[in-house]
């Protein structure tokens, strides 16, 4: 048996690779850490509790204290590193718990596998040779789009936001750990994330919620921002892939090529609902312009063409089946929650 160290898998993307992780791969133990901070739930993870293979420890990423007995105490043999504060306006308005989590926080993960795995600078322990860290970041890093073109792997680094900005050094100092100290390492880069169990404050859930509460549903600026729009399991099968057979020191972009605008995303949504939950009036009445968020890029789309020619990870998901699986899971939710 072999035991990974995950990390922030109480969150949106982490709970739903825990159990798609644990079924897949019967030979390998879990030791989840997360800080359960406002983003994260231990619902969201109620059907691996009883698995022993599964252990949840509730801790920050940065208490290196903390890190190193579990690095002993579970003889961590690789990490995937989901943790993270991920919302960009809470970012605008408290920069430095992004700063502190993201960049503090990667550097003692980092730091504490490398002391724990490695005699020395590109020399590993013999018992942990395939030892791997994965780090796993946003398409965000690369900054804005114009109305053309695809980020790619070698697009060079213009974070706008403190979200990303934080993420970006993040990603810096996993590179510094591969050139200086020969580590093991692999990131991913990924494109807006949407499915099951995404926190209520992201878009998608955010019109759900408004809409059968028959709330405004508010919408930035004009609507028009773009995003390339990936399923979560989807994303799960890319880290799977690349954790397992990516090359050491590459980055792998992970993306759906399903870009919408803000807009496009409610009215689909709002369609979708007006068909499964019927009111009084269509939902897009609720459909209400605010001010838009300060530094708002315009246009994300990430290009996963290395990751699907190099690695043949393939999307199974387009937005208009992933985007009904969603709804419908949400509408399972709130029926559970009424009752």
């Amino acid at each position: 048996m072999k035991s990974i160290l995950l990390t922030g898998c109480a969150g949106f993307i982490g709970s739903n690779f825990v159990p798609y992780f644990l079924e897949k791969y019967p030979e390998y133990n879990l030791v989840n850490l997360d800080l359960l901070t406002y983003a994260g739930n231990l619902e969201n993870l109620q059907e691996c509790e009883e698995n022993p293979r599964y252990k949840f420890i509730k801790g920050d990423i940065c208490n290196r204290e903390l890190i190193e007995f579990i690095f002993s105490e579970y003889d961590i043999q690789g990490v995937i590193h989901f943790a993270a504060e991920s919302h960009v306006d809470n970012s605008i308005k408290n920069p430095g718990i992004f700063v502190q989590t993201n960049v503090n926080g990667t550097f003692t993960l980092l730091d504490v596998a490398y002391k724990y795995w490695m005699v020395k600078p590109f020399t590993c322990k013999e018992q942990y040779k395939n030892a791997r860290f994965h780090h796993i970041s946003t398409d965000e890093v690369y900054g804005t789009l114009g109305d053309t073109g695809l980020f790619t792997e070698s697009t060079p680094y213009a974070p706008n936001s403190p979200y990303s900005a934080s993420k970006a050094s993040s990603d810096m100092i996993v590179r510094s750990y591969q050139e200086t100290y020969g580590m093991n390492t692999v990131i991913t880069n990924c494109s807006n994330n949407y499915g099951p169990k995404q926190h209520n404050e992201k878009l998608i859930p955010t019109i759900i919620r408004r809409a059968l509460a028959n709330e405004p549903i508010p919408i930035y600026g004009d609507g028009k921002n773009i995003r390339d729009w990936l399923y979560v399991l989807d994303h799960c099968k890319g880290i799977d892939l690349v954790y397992h057979t990516g090359k050491s020191g590459e980055v792998y972009n992970i993306g759906g090529r399903n870009e919408r605008t803000n807009l496009q995303i409610v009215d689909r949504i709002c369609t979708i609902l007006d068909e499964k939950v019927p009111s009084a009036k269509s939902y897009k009445e609720l459909i209400t312009f605010v001010e838009d968020r300060a530094g708002h890029d315009r246009r994300y789309a990430i290009d996963a063409t290395k990751l699907e020619n190099e690695l043949g990870w393939k999307a199974d998901e387009n937005f208009d089946t992933g985007i009904i699986k969603t709804v419908e899971w949400y509408l399972a939710r709130n029926k559970g929650a009424v009752k």
